[in-house]
């Protein structure tokens, strides 16, 4: 059995779905839901307007605050089950920093939504899942 069990979380349902299972196969565990600032999402959505620079510091503010409002509905959705989890949230590439902080925390156990990301981004990058799969120290649970 997992004694701490890591889900990767972001707005999409599949990470919801991720959680949900994680609460209830492993409602004993410690859990700890990770969102994953990649600094590739807002630094490459600013640039050059006119000839001022956008201010990235306000940038990654205002991702840090959606990090937080993701964070707040996980402890929302695990409390509904009885369950009461941490949450943390870093910056870096998604999948390095998924395997980085398992390996660096003591996870046993790792559970990720398949098909986070979308679109573009996602046939550039890889699978997240996949990537974290291959990677990752311990066994992990891709939640479709």
């Amino acid at each position: 059995m997992a004694r701490h069990v890591l889900v990767a979380v972001d707005d999409s349902n599949q990470s919801t779905e991720a959680l949900e299972f994680a609460c209830t196969e492993y409602p004993e565990a410690t859990i700890t839901a990770l969102y994953v600032l990649d600094p590739g999402d807002f630094y490459a959505v600013s640039g050059v307007e006119g000839t001022a620079m956008a201010n990235y510091d306000e940038i990654q503010g205002h991702h840090e605050d959606r990090a937080e409002e993701i964070l707040e509905r996980a402890r929302e959705q695990a409390a509904d089950h009885g369950v009461e989890i941490e949450t943390e949230h870093t910056l870096g590439g998604v999948s390095r920093s998924i395997v980085d902080y398992a390996a660096e925390h003591d996870v046993d156990h790792i559970v990720v939504g398949s098909h986070g990301r979308t679109g573009a981004s996602r046939i550039l990058l890889g699978s997240v899942a996949e990537t974290v799969a291959r990677r990752s120290p311990v066994p992990v649970t891709i939640v479709r």
